[in-house]
């Protein structure tokens, strides 16, 4: 809108207000005030469309001011009408009550000068705000308005603003660098509001050069000056006020020109809930509310006076208390971290190291590592011993590179990671390094660079000049998303206050047309109560109610009788009292807003007596008034509104929730909910824990639907939860609550019952919200922290009797005080003092504590006190919202504090989320987190993105901005700019991967690479920027060429980046965009935790761990694993239904292992990795799991990706659960693990590895319970609720024995390698992924480890089948031998391949040429037998034939690249021994008769006694032989315990199916056997194959004497198995 514009619109708009909308003529004293409303109304109409139209580039700061457009213009409007009523007062037609005015000036003048001047200092000159509208309509078209030079936003932050992104901020071409010119919009900008009076043209030309202002935030000099207070004023009369107010003379302008203020500028927060403006109204009659706040320098405190002559204060951005509280703390706490201090202050990202107990296997390792440095030309190799340090390797560097080295001091220089920007510590053992054990796990070389700590990049490292920054969250909060909308600014409320006092002054002064007076104060107070977040007060509507009733408020309880304000008397005590009672409001408003001013000085607190809370009787009461904001859809859909009040302390009920009335929605000025109704709690003051908390829920009951029976319908109503709010009775001063508040209330929503915010829910600016009072005393309860009590027994475990014993057991083996009962409860806190020796059952403990008043704490301190040291990791269960105390979360911290920062990384998401449970902002916790943060980058890194994710949680987003801005505060600017950095790049990430899913599947390519090119130019801008999913990787620029994407529904994106060391290969990351990952983040944090578990056991079970990072919502990276494969194409390399078939897996493993220790050694890594997963994946009750999400690296290490069903929730197809078998392990996994189709001895080692990794877990299961709980409240859909965890709780089934937990997973290995959904269920996924099959993808041989063509290998003139051979490995069948002549080769080179192979040749040419172009082949089906040696000679001449045909084909087809990689030798041609080319090789056959005394296979078994029984479990058997036609028998076990004349001790297993090596894993228990009696018996174990028709046949046994077993041990040994009575004990 143009000025011209402006002005015409504002000419229209007050000539309209001076008219009657309907006859146009001017308004007679008898106008109805409907017709005045109704103008009002179109003006708002009419601004709200032009606005809406209109850019803001000229006012779009004044609606920042906070009021809505209506609201604006409403204002504007009344005071328009105000002017133009004025001027039929000066032609007489209003009766006017004022004096004479004085001569040469019209009444008109007089009224308005006097006005003006009361609003602006200099000369009528400066901007009046709303209450000075006739200036601007006389304003002359090209007159520019001051008010576009003055109030630009303005930015006062030096930082860059992609910390925290937002949607207006995608684009780094505008925000780079920022200038007035390109200001960054806000998140949502409101509509523009047109200029306001103009400003001289002196004070133009001061301003028009300035920086521009942002009108978030207030400082005295550029804020509109208020007279001066002068002499004290009367302020009885009204009239009187104001004629004094005007004979004030206004301060000099050269005051404002030269921007002398009182105190220094005032930086405001933008993400503070809605804040109020500034003025501040010191009410008429004191009151007695506690209004203590944050204390401000008298020095700097700005006053103002408005038409009222009431003072207002201004206050810091600190205003809060408990906010400035923890700036204190920030300010303490970074002293103790000093940027002179380098050890805290390195600047480095230090290479991650592991737990000491994870050194077991690295230490007597050799460690061969390649050091670079540019003090030589070629690297220096050093065999080291793992427990070499890394300062000694320096040392041994530098003595090839230095002849002397007195004068060097190794500390002067580090070893980097090549192609990582980490470096390593010199204290450091070299096995105590988390790279140097992922070199030693997959083979990689170990290659470090030696540099001097001088040339290191000193970016991230704090500046004195950050130790000097102030802790303030406004420094920092600035950097962040602005989720919050700000309603009212201090400006704003000024001119809405202004409007009030010209309605209220001319009510007061008029004694003509009373209903349009009353019309438009009530109107002015709407618009003011509205911009106060639409709270209508009692005493609002009470002063209201002595006014008659208008068309904006129609109620009953009004004046009936209008002639009582003939009186002006009268009308003056109305005003008075609704002057009181809106300066009431205002100063409730900014007190529960946190407002950047008060209506009372801040140095100001009264010393009020205290009173300890344990000595207070009386009950706890308080009064809830009204819901304000009531949405109009609620009237019409709900009935019966009431509140359901309770009291909580860690999510228990501390007594029987209250109830209010059920009441009807009320329209006064707004919709609202009126109870004004005491809620009194059976509880005395003195029995509530300090970190109880107050909840109030409102019900109300659905009206039945139009045309309904209703009372056939009221059966069916329920009530319904509309919202919820929760506030902590004592506050972080442990002071109880008082006075009134504003509650505003949380949407009930599905699964907002798990943990509840205890702020108050103003972020959302339609939020209902409660009034309530609190009881006013004449001290203040204080809740102090008692001494633990002086004496605390502890007593044995074994003084209890048996019983007791065991049910105190059986308790503490629940693991998690989640499923104790009442009954448990009561037995654990009964036994307490007799279980300090299970350290990690003190959660459970505590959780039994029947009570935590005050008179409670002393036992309760001193058993906590008194309790063995838990460690860190147990330390964890006392951190859950169960536990608010606290002293106890203090010393949950305090035990934590001895985790080492790598570890640290392990659980540092629970920790943030523990943060939700906090009663208060400052806490033991957050101080922890800070400090170590401080301490080392790597842990700042990821606790920024941890807690940049949480704000998304908008019940705790205020909390998390503080603990972010706090997080920034204390890291530097250094550390700030490169997080903005990868903020800033992910952004850019995120619009591209947005881009390339929302195009077509034919264009995503070209669009990906188009796109990229804004990466490309944001490397050009910033040069390097670290990546999220982990800080020691630097990258420089993005490689366009090796970029793609995956063919799946979210369409992720594979990038990968140029590597900022020279030395380091390209970084390839998955970067995903509309996929939560946080569930994976969780999923792979839990498996390599299981994994450290196992290492620290001594079980390493070769896993892979990779990096998965949430960035935000539904966007982060994925770390790329080399080498590796996902099931689905290993398996169709052998055809679609390859995932039926056995062979795949191992012929791919075969095929990039040709050695047999190469394959060997793939084999071992694929057996301990499989039994790792299976057991992961089982535990976490991981779903949808087809063959892409399954992937195998060519070493053998197999590992699962994409994590997005977990905890047992399957994906479904229809009706049909797509995830039958508990894990994924089928027959092709088996195959590799025995070796064949036959199971082996390895077998029995998969399932022990299994067995063992299983039990190993089981014995953490707190600590899995404790990491999932924690998490319970994070938004992740799956882990939502208990029933979740106790899916996790029933799969480690903690109450069970190891021999119990062996014999359950082995039945589970069974059912997992019978399923055949898992096939099915591939084969599938496979048949689906056809369709995304891209046509880059070329089929590749599935025995051909890589690719060869006619450049590599030469052409080929001649093939020829010179013979077959007959073959034994992998299966019994013929192998044709093929003589293959190149050019420039001289001789020919002999091949083998199996007809299968040949076939498979045939078959993937098909895929790539015509039918047409290629020769017929061979059938593949045979009648009769098809190894015999007569088919064999016919195949040969047909393959002959084929091969001739072949090479003599079409040049694209002889000489494809398929032909050359078929006929490369590969190692089996050249490995003898692997192909059997006589007879003589030939195995013999076995017949089986069974030879006395000769030994026959092995039994392995596990023998314990207790409690009188004796325990046998029959575990594996091993090297039985054939039968006697070359089966493989049916074999199970018999035993007998010896002497057992009656043969009544026969026990036996189930048989196993067709094996000479079944697992059997089965116990057999002999009860009621006296220890003496067992050291007499021996076992006799037989074992037998079972038959179907004839007798059962005996393949082995063996005699065990039971001499040497021990009470309370487990034997477990294999023992051999003869015939003829051998005694195979041993």
């Amino acid at each position: 809108m143009s000025l011209e514009d402006s002005w015409e619109w504002r000419s229209l708009t007050s000539r309209f207000l001076s008219s009657c909308a309907f006859c146009g003529v001017h308004r007679q004293p008898t106008l109805c005030s409907s017709l005045c409303y109704s103008a009002v109304t179109f003006c708002l109409d009419m601004s709200a469309a032009q606005m809406q139209s209109d850019g803001d580039q000229h006012w779009g700061c004044l609606e920042s001011l906070g009021l809505s457009p209506r609201e604006l213009v409403m204002a504007e409007a009344l005071q328009m009408e105000y002017d133009a009523l004025s001027r039929l007062k000066q032609e007489g037609k209003v009766p006017s009550t004022r004096s004479a005015p004085e001569p040469g000036k019209e009444p008109c003048d007089v009224e308005r000068t006097a006005l003006h001047d009361s609003l602006s200092p200099c000369g009528g000159n400066l901007i009046c705000g709303l209450s000075g509208s006739d200036p601007m309509l006389h304003l002359q078209p090209g007159v520019s308005s001051p008010l576009s030079t003055t109030l630009q936003p303005r930015n006062y932050s030096k930082e860059p603003l992609y910390i925290l992104d937002s949607p207006a901020k995608n684009e780094y071409e505008s925000s780079h660098i920022l200038s007035p010119k390109n200001i960054t919009p806000s998140d949502d900008p409101p509509p523009v509001v047109p200029p306001r009076n103009p400003l001289s043209s002196s004070n133009s030309q001061v301003w028009s050069g300035s920086v521009p202002r942002d009108v978030n935030l207030f400082s005295p000099e550029v804020e509109l000056h208020k007279v001066s207070s002068g002499e004290p004023l009367n302020y009885e009369d009204l009239n009187e006020a104001l004629t004094r107010l005007n004979e004030v003379s206004p301060p000099a302008p050269g005051r404002w020109g030269n921007g002398d203020t009182a105190g220094k500028p005032v930086t405001r927060s933008k993400t503070l809930p809605p804040k109020v403006p500034p003025r501040t109204y010191l009410p008429l009659r004191k009151s007695s509310k506690n209004q203590r706040r944050v204390s401000a320098d008298p020095v700097t405190i700005g006053s103002r006076l408005n038409g009222f002559g009431y003072e207002l204060f201004q206050v810091y951005e600190e205003r809060d208390e408990e906010v400035a509280a923890f700036c204190h703390m920030l300010d303490v706490l970074r002293l103790d971290y000093p940027s002179s201090d380098r050890s805290k202050n390195t600047g480095f990202v230090w290479s991650p190291c592991v737990a000491q107990d994870e050194l077991q296997q690295g230490l007597g390792v050799s460690v061969k590592v390649t050091v670079i440095s540019d003090h030589f030309r070629e690297p220096l190799i050093f065999t080291c011993d793992g427990s070499s340090t890394i300062d000694l390797l320096i040392y041994q560097t530098l003595c090839y590179a230095h002849d002397d080295l007195v004068l060097i001091d190794v500390e002067d220089y580090l070893l980097k990671v090549c192609g990582h920007e980490e470096f390593l510590m010199n204290n450091q053992t070299l096995a105590s390094l988390e790279y140097i054990q992922q070199c030693l796990k997959f083979d990689w070389e170990i290659r470090l660079f030696l540099t001097k700590r001088s040339t290191i990049s000193q970016e991230l490292v704090r500046t004195e000049e950050d130790d000097e920054t102030p802790s303030t969250m406004n420094h920092s909060i600035l950097l962040q998303e602005r989720p919050i909308k700000q309603t009212v600014t201090r400006e704003a409320l000024t001119l809405l206050l202004d409007t009030f006092h010209n309605e209220a002054e001319s009510f007061v002064l008029s004694e003509m047309e009373l209903p349009l007076r009353v019309e438009r104060l009530v109107q002015s107070v709407k618009a003011l109560c509205s911009s106060l977040a639409s709270i209508e007060t009692s005493d609002i509507t009470a002063a209201l109610s002595q006014l008659p009733a208008c068309p904006c408020r129609l109620q009953p309880r009004v004046l009936k009788d209008i002639s009582v304000l003939a009186s002006q008397e009268n009308r003056e005590k109305v005003v008075e009292k609704l002057t009181s009672s809106i300066l009431e409001l205002v100063e409730l408003y900014c007190s529960t807003f946190n407002a950047n001013f008060h209506t009372t000085p801040q140095s100001y607190r009264p010393s009020v007596p205290l009173q300890e809370a344990g000595f207070v009787t009386s009950v706890l009461s308080f009064s809830v008034y009204a819901a304000h904001r009531i949405p109009i859809t609620w009237a019409a859909s709900y009935e019966g509104f009431f509140l359901s009040c309770s009291l909580t302390h860690g999510g228990a009920e501390l007594c029987a929730p209250q109830h209010t009335s059920k009441q009807p929605v009320s329209k006064y000025l707004f919709h609202l909910v009126v109870w004004d109704q005491r809620i009194c709690f059976p509880v005395q003051i003195n029995r509530l824990p300090r970190e109880t908390q107050l909840t109030v829920t409102m019900y109300a009951t659905l009206l039945p639907p139009p045309g309904g029976t209703e009372d056939k319908n009221k059966q069916r109503r329920s009530m319904e939860a509309l919202g919820w709010v929760t506030m902590p009775l004592f506050n972080f001063r442990h002071i109880l609550t008082c006075g009134r508040k504003l509650l505003g209330f949380w949407p009930s929503t599905p699964g907002s019952g798990n943990v509840r915010s205890s702020t108050p829910n103003f972020s959302q600016p339609d939020s209902i919200i409660l009034q309530v009072d609190f009881p006013l005393f004449s001290f203040e309860v204080h809740f102090s922290t008692p001494p633990p009590a002086e004496f605390s027994p502890q007593y044995e475990f074994s003084r209890l009797d048996l019983n007791s014993q065991r049910q105190l057991q059986d308790v503490l083996h629940k693991k998690s005080f989640l499923w104790l009962t009442n009954e448990d409860r009561k037995l654990l806190w009964e036994k307490r003092y007799f279980c300090h020796a299970e350290s990690s059952g003190l959660p459970l403990v505590l959780a039994s504590a029947p009570n935590w008043e005050w008179a409670c704490l002393p036992d309760i301190y001193a058993l906590l006190h008194q309790w063995a040291c838990m460690n860190h990791l147990d330390s964890l269960g006392l951190l859950h919202a169960i536990f608010p105390d606290q002293e106890l979360r203090h010393t949950a911290v305090q035990w934590m504090d001895s985790i080492s920062d790598s570890e640290l990384l392990d659980f540092l998401p629970q920790l943030v989320q523990a943060l939700k449970y906090e009663c208060y902002l400052d806490s033991p916790l957050v101080r922890f987190l800070l400090r170590r943060a401080i301490g080392d980058i790597r842990i700042a890194h990821y606790l920024f993105w941890l807690l940049k994710d949480a704000l998304q949680d908008s019940q705790f987003s205020m909390r998390y901005q503080y603990l972010l801005a706090a997080l920034l505060c204390c890291t530097g600017r250094g550390l700030r700019e490169e997080l903005d950095r990868q903020g800033w790049l992910v952004s850019i990430l995120a619009k591209v991967a947005q881009n390339v899913r929302d195009t077509s599947p034919s264009t995503r390519q070209a669009t990906l690479r188009d796109r990229l090119e804004e990466v490309h130019n944001f490397f050009c801008v910033s040069g390097s920027c670290r990546l999220p999913l982990n800080p020691g990787l630097m990258v420089k620029d993005i490689n366009i060429q090796g970029c793609s994407y995956f063919n799946s529904n979210a369409v992720p994106l594979k990038l990968s980046f140029q590597n900022l060391d020279p030395l380091g290969d390209n970084i390839n990351i998955i970067f995903k965009s509309g996929d939560d990952l946080r569930q994976d983040m969780l999923t792979l944090q839990i498996i390599r935790i299981m994994n450290k578990i196992w290492i620290q056991e001594g079980l390493d079970m070769r896993m892979v761990n990779f990096r998965c990072f949430s960035t935000g919502r539904g966007r982060g990276m994925v770390e790329m694993i080399p080498n590796a494969e996902t099931l689905r194409k290993i398996q169709v390399e052998h055809g679609v239904t390859g995932s039926f078939k056995d062979r795949p897996l191992a012929d791919w493993l075969q095929k990039h292992n040709p050695s047999e220790d190469e394959y060997e050694k793939a084999v071992e890594n694929f057996i301990y990795s499989c039994a790792g997963c299976c057991v992961a994946t089982y535990v976490l009750g991981i779903c949808d799991r087809h063959n892409d999400n399954i992937m195998l690296k060519s070493s053998g290490h197999m590992f699962h990706i994409d994590f997005g069903k977990f905890l047992g929730h399957a994906q479904m197809f229809g009706n049909i659960k797509r995830d039958r078998a508990p894990f994924v392990f089928t027959s092709d996994m088996a195959y590799v693990i025995n070796g064949g189709d036959k199971p082996s001895s390895r077998f029995h080692d998969f399932v022990d590895l299994c067995c063992e990794a299983y039990n190993l877990i089981r014995k953490h299961t707190h600590l899995f319970l404790n990491l999932l709980g924690l998490m319970l409240s994070c938004g992740i859909p799956e882990l939502s609720d208990l029933q979740d965890l106790k899916y996790v709780y029933d799969a480690l089934r903690p109450h069970e024995s190891e021999s119990d937990a062996t014999m359950y997973f082995t039945r589970l290995i069974e059912s997992s390698l019978g399923s055949v959904a898992t096939k099915l269920n591939f084969f599938i996924h496979n048949l689906a992924q056809m369709k995304f099959a891209s046509s880059e993808e070329q089929p590749v041989l599935s025995f051909a480890p890589r690719v060869h063509t006619l450049k590599s290998d030469g052409l080929i003139r001649s093939l020829f089948v010179c013979r077959h051979i007959r073959t034994y490995s992998p299966n019994k069948g013929y192998a044709y031998v093929v003589k293959v002549e190149r050019d420039c080769q001289h001789g020919a080179t002999l091949v083998q391949r199996s007809f299968e192979e040949f076939h498979e040749l045939h078959s993937k040419l098909r895929l790539i040429f015509p039918s047409s172009k290629l020769p017929s082949f061979p059938s593949r089906f045979v009648i009769g037998r098809s190894r015999g040696e007569a088919m064999a000679d016919r195949r040969k001449d047909e393959l002959n034939g084929y091969v001739w045909h072949l090479i003599h084909a079409a040049r694209e087809v002889a000489q494809c690249d398929f032909i050359y990689t078929f006929f490369h030798p590969l190692p089996r041609d050249e490995r003898p021994g692997t192909v059997y080319n006589t007879l003589q090789n030939k195995p013999s056959e076995v017949s089986w008769a069974p030879i006395a005394g000769k030994i026959v296979g092995e039994v392995k078994l596990s023998i314990s006694y207790k409690s009188n029984k004796l325990f046998i479990m029959v575990m594996h058997i091993r090297g039985l032989q054939p039968l006697q036609d070359g089966t493989d028998p049916d074999p199970y076990v018999k035993l007998y315990l010896l002497p057992d004349p009656q043969k009544t001790s026969k026990r036996k297993t189930k048989a196993a199916k067709r094996t000479c090596n079944p697992t059997y894993n089965e116990m057999l228990v002999y009860d009621g056997i006296p220890w003496g009696d067992l050291q007499q018996r021996v076992i006799h174990l037989r074992v037998l194959s079972e038959g179907a028709f004839w007798e059962n046949l005996l393949l082995g046994e063996a005699f065990i004497s039971l001499t040497a077993l021990l009470p309370g041990e487990r034997w477990v040994d294999w023992h051999q198995l003869g015939t003829g009575g051998s005694d195979g004990t041993r």
